[in-house]
């Protein structure tokens, strides 16, 4: 399970840099969660930059460590970016790449008996 959740997480990766998601520079929004400055996905610059800069490396981290959540919610807060007040077409292919994660970590989690 644990090379689908590398490969979901390469796909989400590709998919950003292909539609002008990606920054070439960003700022370390890890550190600013760290000091404080973050608190949430929500006080991010962008919901862009914490996929980037945040999540996708704290996901890859926790397949490296055998560290999984037992469940996971990007999907449905790549939802609320792009799918709630208005409807952005170039995302949607991202908001099925990060709904299809989610789904792998709550089948990984089953598998493993929810621990």
């Amino acid at each position: 399970m644990k090379e689908f959740i590398i490969q979901k997480l390469d796909e989400i990766e590709s998919e950003m840099k292909a539609i002008g998601y990606w920054a070439q520079n960003p700022p370390d929004l890890i550190e600013k969660i760290k000091n404080g400055e973050i608190k949430s996905y929500m006080d991010a610059p962008s919901f862009e930059l914490w996929l980037q800069t945040v999540f996708l490396i704290q996901a890859r981290q926790r397949v490296l460590h055998n560290n999984l959540p037992t469940d996971s919610h990007v999907g449905q807060m790549a939802m609320r970016e792009y799918n709630f007040h208005s409807y952005i077409e170039e995302a949607q292919t991202l908001l099925k790449l990060l709904n299809e994660f989610d789904e792998l970590i709550r089948k990984n989690s089953s598998n493993q008996g929810g621990k």
